[in-house]
């Protein structure tokens, strides 16, 4: 067959490897220390074995909603521009120089921290330097980084909540002062972008909800917990401190009453881990309640706008029933005007010149009089003011 009977043989990881994109990643261990990478998706799904429709929820070009997802070793996280994989010993987060992302990149290296300075001295820790760094070193690694990320994602909406506001309330004044096209153009845009800020913090919000009402969900996010009892299921000597200090639960840990130590450690955990998120939920609540506020005042600015609009329409009906009264008292001249005009011999129209005066001094009373009965039925209608 010559040429035509050759077979090409192309090995497949190769290919994968050709056609997959490359994506930035910035890898932050527990002494807050960060790598950058530079690698495509199959290499982040066996670094922390993730299947790649978890994996997919992060690619910014699909529009997933906002998630928090525990899975066995890792929490999926997608909150706006906030996209990691956070396991028991590291953070992986996407486009690590996204002008969003910098700043959660630097909070997490002072909070992963176990020994900064940074991380001590700053508002309410300068009078107690050591409560946070204590806090930090009990709390597991996971939940360190999900409270840096949920912090970050609140004030993140909470600014652009308070920039909205600025924006919205004078011009919503200057609307209320000066009905025009620009006033109105303005107030449009804003309005949009409230309902969209405002579909945004809805997001997150329902996730923090959702998440709150089950506590099976909430288990699954302790990785520390999971990985201490994969790792040392009887002797427990590998368990993390924040399992092992722990002065209520401790002593009831046994190798005769384990399971019962671990049940009640479990239900610890996710009331630990519900006080957390209930904070942040209630911050993002308050969110939602200023946007909810803002739309009250902008539906109670177009009532105002729509009564006056229909202030000017009745008042241009008014000049339009005057003008057509006008019209029909004139077309009462106009037919006495015809009917005198018209080419047909009259005797009385031979030295009777007084005639003309009592002809327009009639026709003026009936269009006088026929003009205020039109004005009496409209006000007594109520199609005009009075």
């Amino acid at each position: 067959m010559g040429r035509d009977g050759f077979i090409l043989s192309v090995d497949q990881s190769s290919l994968m490897k050709k056609t997959a994109v490359s994506t930035s990643w910035v890898i932050l261990d527990n002494r807050g220390q960060s790598t950058m990478l530079d690698v495509d998706k199959y290499v982040i799904m066996r670094r922390v074995q993730i299947h790649a429709r978890d994996l997919r929820i992060l690619d910014p070009m699909l529009s997933y909603p906002s998630t928090i997802l525990g899975r066995e070793k890792v929490i999926v996280l997608n909150l706006e521009h906030i996209k990691a994989i956070i396991t028991a010993e590291e953070v992986l987060l996407r486009d690590p120089m996204d002008d969003n992302v910098i700043p959660i990149v630097e909070q997490l290296q002072r909070r992963l921290a176990p020994d900064n300075p940074i991380s001590q001295g700053q508002g309410e820790e300068e009078e107690h330097p050591g409560v946070r760094n204590d806090i930090d070193t009990e709390f597991p690694f996971e939940f360190r980084a999900l409270e840096v990320a949920l912090e970050a994602i609140c004030s993140f909406l909470d600014a652009r909540t308070r920039e909205l506001e600025n924006d919205t309330y004078p011009a919503l004044d200057e609307l209320t002062s000066k009905i025009s096209s620009r006033n109105l153009d303005r107030v449009r845009k804003l309005k949009s972008a409230m309902t969209r800020l405002t579909n945004r913090v809805q997001k997150v919000r329902d996730e923090l909800e959702q998440l709150l009402d089950d506590d099976e969900d909430m288990a699954d996010l302790y990785l520390s917990r999971k990985l201490a009892v994969a790792s040392s299921p009887v002797s427990g000597s590998g368990a993390p401190n924040w399992f092992v200090n722990s002065p209520t639960i401790g002593s009831k840990i046994s190798r005769t009453s384990r399971a019962s130590a671990a049940t009640t450690q479990e239900e610890n955990d996710v009331e630990e881990l519900e006080m957390l998120l209930e904070a942040y939920f209630m911050q993002i609540d308050g969110t939602l309640n200023k946007l909810t506020t803002l739309r009250e005042y902008i539906d109670d600015t177009e009532d105002y706008i729509n009564i006056q609009l229909d202030n000017h329409r009745n008042q241009l009906i008014q000049l339009e029933l005057f003008l057509s009264s006008g019209t029909v008292c004139l077309s009462v001249y106009s037919l006495v005007a015809a009917i005198f005009g018209m080419n047909i011999p009259y005797t009385w129209k031979n030295d009777h010149g007084y005639v003309f005066k009592w002809v327009v001094i009639i026709t003026g009373i009936v269009c006088a009089s026929l003009f205020s009965v039109i004005i009496f039925y409209a006000r007594h209608k109520g199609l005009v003011g009075s």
